[in-house]
C-alpha cells in the first residue's frame, strides 16, 4: 500500500521525473490492474454508489450497486482499450509500439480521474471531478518518455488519444444507461 500511495504522490507531484522511472519498469498487466487500477478505481466506484444512492438517494439501491460494480469492471476495460489504442497510434505520431508502456501511460494518467471520482460521494461537489482532467496533462508529459514519441507530435498524439477515449466513454455510457435506464 506504501508503494501505491507513493507512486500515486509522485505521478501527481512531479511526473516529469517519474514518468522517466515508469518508463523502466517492467509494466506487467496483472501487476498494474491489481495493485493499481483494482484499488484506485474503488474510489469513483463506490463514491458514486454511496452518493447516488445513501447520500442523494436519487437512485434505488440495487440499481446503484448494479451501476457502481458494472462501471467498475468497465473500467478496466476502457483502460485496457486505451491502452491498445495508444500503442496502435504510436507509429502515426513517430512513436514506437510498445504495449506494456502504453498500458503503463494509460493506467498513471487515469490516476487524478480516479482521485476525483471522491467528489461523486457527495452530489453537490460531483462538479468537482472536473479536476481529473489533469490526467490530460499527464498523458502529454508521458507520451514522450513512454512511446518514444517525438515532443513535437506529443500534443496531437495526446488529442487524439482523448478523442477515441471519449468516444468510449460515451459508448459506454450509452450501453449502462440503456441497460440501467430500461429497469
Amino acid at each position: 500500500m506504501e508503494q501505491l500511495v507513493e507512486r500515486v504522490k509522485a505521478i501527481l507531484l512531479t511526473p516529469q521525473t517519474e514518468w522517466p522511472v515508469i518508463a523502466r519498469e517492467p509494466g506487467e498487466t496483472s501487476v498494474l490492474f491489481t495493485r493499481y487500477v483494482a484499488i484506485l478505481a474503488l474510489i469513483p466506484a463506490l463514491a458514486g454508489f454511496i452518493g447516488m444512492t445513501l447520500i442523494g438517494r436519487y437512485v434505488p439501491f440495487f440499481s446503484g450497486l448494479m451501476s457502481a460494480v458494472v462501471g467498475y469492471v468497465m473500467t478496466f476495460v476502457v483502460v485496457f482499450v486505451v491502452a491498445l489504442i495508444v500503442d496502435a497510434l504510436a507509429p502515426t505520431f513517430g512513436a514506437q509500439k510498445n504495449f506494456p508502456n502504453a498500458l503503463k501511460l494509460t493506467v498513471y494518467s487515469y490516476t487524478p480521474g480516479w482521485l476525483a471520482g471522491i467528489f461523486l460521494l457527495i452530489p453537490g461537489l460531483s462538479f468537482l471531478s472536473i479536476l481529473g482532467l489533469y490526467g490530460l496533462y499527464l498523458l502529454w508529459l508521458g507520451l514522450p518518455p513512454l512511446m518514444q514519441a517525438p515532443r513535437d507530435k506529443a500534443l496531437p498524439y495526446a488529442a487524439a488519444v482523448v478523442v477515441c477515449a471519449v468516444i468510449i466513454a460515451i459508448v459506454i455510457g450509452a450501453i449502462q444507461a440503456a441497460i440501467f435506464l430500461s429497469r
